[in-house]
Parts: C-alpha cells; structure tokens; sequence
C-alpha cells in the first residue's frame, strides 16, 4: 500500500514538475504585445482585432525568430476607456502603468486613444523603456518633445498619421475644389478635443490663410453634442460653399443627416469617424450622399484596387470576422504596427528595447498603407504616392450609397460631384 502511495505521489510531482516546466517555458517563448486603449470605442475595438489577426498569421507561420529560437506573439489589452467623456487623463495612465508591470510586454501598440493621454503617459513609456507603435493619437506634440528630447522619448513611435498631415489631405482635398469649381468660403466645425482643435487650426494656418479662403466661422463642439443645426443656418445664412467637419465622436455623424435634411447648398467635405465605414449609409438612413470623409491610412474603413495589400487586408478582416471594417483610423496601422515590430525584433535579434529601437528607426516596409518609414520625431511619413509614403484617402459618398475615392489623385477613382442647389464658379 505504501509503496503504491509513494508511486502515485511521484507520477503526480512528475506532473506538477512537468506542467511548471511547460508554462514557464511557454512563457519563455512568447513575446508579450500590450495593447491599451479604450476597447469601447470603434476605433479601439477594431484595431485590437487586426492586432490579434497580425499575430495569428505571424504565429501561424512560425513566430518571430530572434536570434535563432523561433518565439510565439500573445496579446494582452486592456481598456484605458481614454476616450469615454468625462474619463480624467490620470486614470488611463493608471491602466497605462497597470498593464506595464503587470503584463511586462516586450512593446505596446495601438496606445492611447486621446492625444491628452499619449503626451502625459510618455514619461511612464520612458521610465519603463517600453517600445509603443501608437495608432490613433494624433496631436503633434509628442513628434516634438522626441526631438528635444530623444534620448528619453526614443522609444514612442506613431505608425498612423499625425494631425499635420491630416490637414495635408484637408488641404489637399480643399486645393482640388477651388481648383475644381473655385469655392473658397468655409464654414469649420471641430469636436472640442486635442487633435481636432490642432488640425482646425493648422488648416487654417498652412491653408486657408495662405490660399486666400475665407474662414466665414468656427464651432467646436463638446464629445457627446448630437445637435449641430445652429452653426449649419449660420454656415447657410454667411454663403459658406464648404463645411469642413473634424471630429470622431459616434454622434457626429448627426451632423450630416441634419445638413442633409436642411438642405444646406454646401459641400461637406472634411472628417467624420462614423462616416468611414459601409454601415454608415445603413446607420444613418442613407441620408449622407454627397459627403466627402478622410479615411486618415488606407486600409483602415476602405482599400484601393491600385494598392493591391490594402485590399487583401480589408477582404481578410471581414473573412476573419464576419463584418467589413468600419474605422477610418487606427486599424490598418495596428496591423502594420505587429509586422513592423516583429521585423524589427528579428533583424536585432533581440528583445532587448534599445536594439528594437535601433532597428524600428530604420522601417522601411510596403505594405496595407503603402510604403512605412520613420522621420526624426518617429512619425511614419504620409504622402500622396503609396510607393514612395504611406497614404491617407479622401472619398465620397454616391447617392446610391457607394464610397468612391477622390483624392489623392494616385488612387483616385471618381471625380467630385456637388450637392443640390450648389453650382460651380467654372
């Protein structure tokens, strides 16, 4: 009897042995990629998903070989909930710092959601040396405070576009309607937030005030506001031939059904999140034809045919998932952030975050967006040639409920059509 005892106490540390052995070494070959952000919302939510799609391919495929041993990628987020009105920056870096020593991730992606977030949670990114890939947050500063300060903010970098060259698609877009039909008379409304009240007023800096356009006024709107009929009578009442939206609150999408339904002679041509995606034509009762939106990284809500990978992706997301992607910002440069990283791992062939570092300055990688490479301030570069940069789009919404692109002119599928009761100045 004791002897069958004493056996059967040995199988079972043999196998408690066994399993320790497992999970340590499991652990061992895993490579930790946090995610933080605020999962609520669409554009948290999806780029998670593409987070976890890029992973599963790298990992079906083998892994990512650093330095010979061949070492899985695991996921692990957690919402900042940055984005949710009334959330005080202090407690997303909570989750920011939570997720750091808990979790110990190699490097993060995606990131904060807010820009507020982003800048104060750099020292907290500097102080653990923690590589981050952002994707969302989009204000200039932290582009700044890398140049003074590289050495300490080296490892923060932004694989989406920054708020600089949001307003260089702005422009852009803009430049071909006064080329097109020779308005210059604008009407801004921005949510009241970083990143909108940034690109409203490089827009009217770098463009408006350089190419003679008339800024006629200027709204900005609380997250959370659901009615903008106000400034649309005074944008109709001062002559306005355009409506520049900026803003990524879901309500705001209320804005172009009330333009719509006021009949307001004016083209609405800017950024509204909820209008990226397919489901906006159902969402808001097909009642935003004629609306131009920025899709801020290709890929993200929408592909080019002349951009063969963005397609792929956008196709591969809604095999994966059942549903089409509907965030114009944030997805496809999670995806690219996963392969950008697991490319930089391999070539220092290490985990070690300096060496990331070294090797994450020197991307240089076509793929969904285009063509990724890295400036000075660690901002990927945007242009208008998916060979040469990374690119954003602008579209239009067809009256039959179709987004066809039209800017910039390399990927460009349609030409720009007017609303009623807004005729030319050609």
């Amino acid at each position: 009897m004791k002897r069958r005892s004493y056996f059967f106490s040995l199988v079972l540390f043999v196998a408690f042995a066994s399993f320790i052995t497992g999970s340590a070494a499991y652990a061992a070959e895993s490579i930790v990629i946090g995610v933080p952000t605020s999962l609520g919302f669409l554009e948290g939510k999806e780029a998670h998903k593409v987070v976890q799609m890029a992973a599963s391919e790298i990992n079906a495929a083998g892994g990512v070989n650093v330095g010979g041993t061949k070492m899985k990628l695991k996921i692990v987020a957690t919402d900042l909930r940055d984005a949710a009105p009334g959330v005080p920056v202090p407690e997303a870096l909570l989750g920011l710092e939570k997720i750091i020593l808990e979790q110990k991730p190699t490097a993060i992606v995606v990131g904060p959601f807010r820009s507020e977030a982003l800048i104060a949670g750099m020292d907290i990114i500097a102080k653990y040396k923690v590589p981050m890939l952002g994707t969302i947050a989009m204000a200039p500063t932290s582009e700044k405070k890398i140049k003074e300060d590289p050495e300490k903010y080296k490892y923060i970098f932004r694989t989406c576009l920054n708020a600089v060259h949001l307003v260089k698609y702005l422009a852009g877009s803009m430049a071909l309607i006064n080329k097109e039909f020779g308005f210059n008379k604008v009407y801004v409304m921005h949510q009241d937030v970083a990143w909108a009240r940034a690109t409203a007023g490089f827009v009217k800096k770098m463009y408006f005030a350089k190419a003679g356009w008339e800024v006629l006024g200027e709204e900005a709107y609380p997250t959370g506001t659901s009615d903008f009929s106000s400034a649309l009578m005074k944008a109709r009442a001062k002559g306005a031939q355009v409506i520049m939206p900026i803003f990524d609150m879901p309500q705001s999408g209320i804005l172009v059904k009330q333009w719509k339904s006021m009949k307001v002679p004016a083209l609405m041509a800017g950024f509204i999140s909820p209008l990226a995606g397919s489901d906006a034509w159902k969402t808001f009762d097909g009642k935003i034809g004629g609306a131009m939106n920025s899709i801020f990284e290709l890929g993200s809500a929408i592909g080019s045919p002349k951009v063969p990978k963005s397609m792929e992706f956008y196709n591969k997301y809604k095999q994966n998932y059942g549903k089409a992607l509907q965030a114009g910002h944030g997805p496809a440069p999670a995806y690219e952030s996963v392969y950008i990283l697991a490319e930089a791992i391999e070539r220092a062939g290490s985990l070690d975050p300096d060496a990331i570092v070294a090797e994450l300055e020197k991307t240089d990688r076509t793929g969904v967006m285009g063509r990724v490479k890295y400036d000075e301030g660690h901002q990927a570069i945007f242009g208008s040639n998916p060979q040469e940069t990374a690119v954003g789009t602008v579209f239009q919404w067809t009256e039959d409920g179709k987004r066809k692109i039209v800017f910039p002119e390399s990927i460009a599928e349609a030409k720009i059509q007017l609303p009623p009761g807004l005729k030319s100045l050609k």
